[in-house]
């Protein structure tokens, strides 16, 4: 069976990136595009143009007409110039002067013959239902392995977004054996330290982040001195200029196989320096400083948050603050003004040695397409509005009702603890709720009978099937087993594997940051912080303001989750003997009663604030 020219070139191209030791983002790097389209391109969905052809011939240093006329004579003519094409020269810089002279292995005649696999993107020989891909993990492995580059990069992590379009295929949606090792930075090790920001090429240039240093190897404290200036936890033992203080105590030297008497014994010995003049200061390394303002900014978080994610968040306030020579106004606005780029590229840094690879843009269904400019999708979020007339009733027959208007803190903030598909939805019709995934799902609501509560699809009339996010049914099967209603009927969904700790990281930084603001009195960052949540909530979707990513599901399961959130709290009231007055919004409940024993008031997240007090059927 004779290969199309487009077919062809996907596979010759597989097979020059396994050669040369490249990933899908180097050569998107290389040839001025996103990882994504590099990805589309390869897997079909989108065409290699001829300006692609021009740009990855003059990257691999062949000509046109090699490059077309298949993989096995692209990559003879690639090892017969190894010195001629733009990858082979990139390749060098990574390699040591040993290795990049070593002769290149030649690349089996099975792996031209064949296409990307379909889960590792490496050359597989085997096609299923019109896929090329490997039949076994091991498979992957090996070639993943054999694929790897000479040497690799200094200090680089792995882009965890190496196939975009990749998802997990069953319940639970782990990754492949042996296609990703576990990473100390993915959110369910709870491990502060992320990748540098040259890492991965798809990270954005943040303001305030640190500069790439060498990492030092542990040391113990020292007792504190107030002889010696501090220079911050992140500098090497002895990068510090030494100066000859008689009041200064000597550290007890350590054990002479640890590795703190290593770094230690590479230090230059103290010199004495005269009474007066100032300290030598070894060249290449930082000098003491004494000025309080020269200091690093000490990592505001605790164990549980990113401390990386949450210092650029207080350095980018600093930043602007100092842009506007302390304008706090102005400085504000432009905050606000950056507040999309600045929370998407926190996105990623979270999401770096993550366990999955999310998709971007997948394929969009109808139901979640909007039907006009300013029209909306099929998707019923529920969001509340209800009031409970038996209270209303009382009111109107003179009974004086005190109600007090309660107002959750950061609704949405909170509601990014919600299940989310990692890939692209994908149709299923065995009407059952798995909880390992999530999507979107076409329901027959039970009837609600309660009219102390409200329901908890919210204020909606019509009756019969509509969609709804999984945070919704999730809080319609806990309502069946609480014994308030049946479980919905389920007549078909749109589903992936999902997880709930995809937005983790970034919620526990913003959270951190935003408590921290709170308790300095700085209501710029305050303000700032509650930009970049709620813009993300609400650019997700179908946004020319977010050109970034477009997942119109998960924006609508974080709104709906946020939603769920206040109808539970209004359960606790009803359950605690509180009178649920009204509900409302994302984040308002009035209630009757004495609701201090039952809701912690104050700011943090699982905090309430008094909003106001005032009398039903009196003035408001």
């Amino acid at each position: 069976m004779s290969l199309g020219t487009e077919e062809l070139l996907r596979l010759t191209v597989s097979a020059l990136m396994s050669r040369v030791g490249e990933r899908q983002g180097d050569l998107a790097v290389a040839l001025g595009q996103a990882q994504a389209q590099v990805s589309r391109k390869q897997s079909g969905k989108q065409h290699w143009t001829l300006d692609d052809v021009d740009r990855l011939a003059a990257h691999y240093g062949l000509g046109v007409p090699d490059l077309l006329a298949g993989p096995t004579h692209a990559v003879t003519a690639l090892a017969a110039d190894p010195d001629g094409g733009a990858a082979q020269a990139s390749l060098l810089l990574a390699a040591s002067p040993a290795e990049s002279t070593r002769s290149p292995a030649p690349v089996p005649r099975s792996e031209a013959l064949g296409g990307p696999c379909v889960l590792c993107g490496e050359p597989a020989v085997d096609e299923v239902e019109g896929v090329w891909q490997h039949l076994t993990s091991e498979e992957c492995a090996e070639a993943l392995d054999a694929a790897a580059p000479l040497a690799p990069l200094a200090d680089c992590a792995e882009d965890e977004h190496g196939e975009e379009d990749f998802t997990p295929a069953g319940p639970g949606e782990s990754a492949l054996p042996g296609l990703e090792e576990p990473q100390q930075g993915s959110v369910e090790s709870d491990v502060d330290s992320v990748a540098p920001m040259g890492a991965t090429k798809s990270a954005v240039p943040y303001p305030g982040d640190p500069q790439p240093e060498p990492e030092p190897e542990p040391e113990p404290e020292p007792e504190p001195e107030p002889e010696v200036a501090d220079v911050g936890s992140d500098v090497v033992a002895g990068s510090a200029a030494p100066v000859a203080r008689e009041s200064v105590r000597q550290v007890p030297a350590p054990e002479p196989d640890s590795a703190v008497a290593r770094v230690e014994s590479a230090a230059p010995a103290p010199v004495p320096v005269p009474e007066g003049e100032p300290a030598p200061v070894v060249v290449g390394e930082p000098a003491p400083v004494a000025a309080e303002a020269s200091r690093p900014a000490v990592s505001r978080a605790p164990g549980y948050a990113s401390g990386t994610l949450v210092d650029q968040i207080h350095a980018r306030v600093r930043d602007v603050l100092s842009e506007h020579q302390g304008d706090v106004e102005t400085a504000q606005a432009e905050l606000i003004k950056r507040a999309i780029p600045d929370v998407m590229a926190l996105f990623e840094r979270s999401r770096v040695g993550g366990r999955y690879a999310h998709s971007k843009f997948p394929p969009t269904d109808d139901i979640l397409r909007k039907k006009s400019q300013k029209g909306a999708d099929e998707i019923w979020e529920g969001r509340p509005k209800w009031r409970n007339k038996a209270a209303f009733d009382l009111a109107r027959m003179g009974q004086d009702i005190e109600v007090t208007a309660l107002d959750m803190n950061a609704a949405y903030l909170s509601a990014f603890k919600c299940w989310l598909p990692v890939g692209k939805l994908v149709e299923d019709t065995t009407g059952v709720h798995e909880p390992k995934r999530s999507g979107v799902y076409q329901i027959t609501p039970a009837e609600w009978t309660h009219t102390s509560l409200p329901n908890p699809l919210g204020n909606r009339q019509e009756p019969g099937p509509l969609w709804v996010p999984d945070s919704l049914v999730r809080l319609l099967l806990d309502c069946a087993r609480w014994g308030l209603c049946e479980a919905p009927v389920i007549h078909r969904a749109l589903l992936s594997g999902g997880t709930e700790s995809l937005l983790e990281k970034l919620r526990r930084a913003l959270a951190e940051s935003r408590k921290t603001a709170i308790a300095e009195g700085d209501e710029v960052a305050v303000e700032y912080v509650k930009s970049m949540y709620s813009k993300f909530v609400s650019t997700i979707g179908e946004s020319s303001a977010n050109t970034d990513i477009r997942r119109p599901d998960w924006m609508h399961i974080i709104r709906a989750k946020a939603f769920t959130n206040l109808w539970r709290k209004a359960y606790k009231a009803n359950t605690a003997g509180l009178t649920v007055v009204e509900i409302s919004g994302t984040d308002e409940l009035h209630v009757a009663g004495d609701w201090r024993p039952v809701f912690p008031q104050g700011r943090d997240l699982n905090q309430v604030k008094e909003k106001k007090l005032y009398t039903l059927g009196g003035k408001r």
